[in-house]
């Protein structure tokens, strides 16, 4: 757990919960199942084909800092995102939530 005491499931769930969940082999969301997203490709939830023209020529793995630019400002980081979410704005937030989901498996 972060120093600051935040928890990254909790955080996940109450920041990016209402359309994505982080659990294998669940059914998508509006988004994608995020569950071991750290160090996949981008754009590539089995079973997923949601995603943005932007996203999908976003390229690479998603790594820890990766994610922390992209969850810091998502417009910002891939213009043209269909996702809409402002971001998350406090970088201890943000460490916890990528923490969670560097913890979660995709089998």
């Amino acid at each position: 757990m972060p120093a600051n005491g935040t928890d990254g499931a909790v955080l996940f769930a109450t920041t990016c919960g209402g359309c994505h969940k982080a659990i294998d082999g669940a059914t998508h969301s509006y988004g994608p199942d995020l569950a071991g997203i750290v160090g996949s490709a981008t754009a590539s939830a089995p079973g997923y084909g949601a995603y943005s023209p932007a996203l999908k020529a976003l390229h690479g793995k998603w790594s820890k800092e990766k994610l922390d630019a992209f969850l810091k400002s998502p417009q910002a980081q891939v213009s043209g995102t269909t996702m809409t979410f402002r971001g998350v704005g406090d970088p201890a937030q943000r460490a916890a939530i990528i923490d969670y989901l560097a913890g979660t498996k995709r089998y």
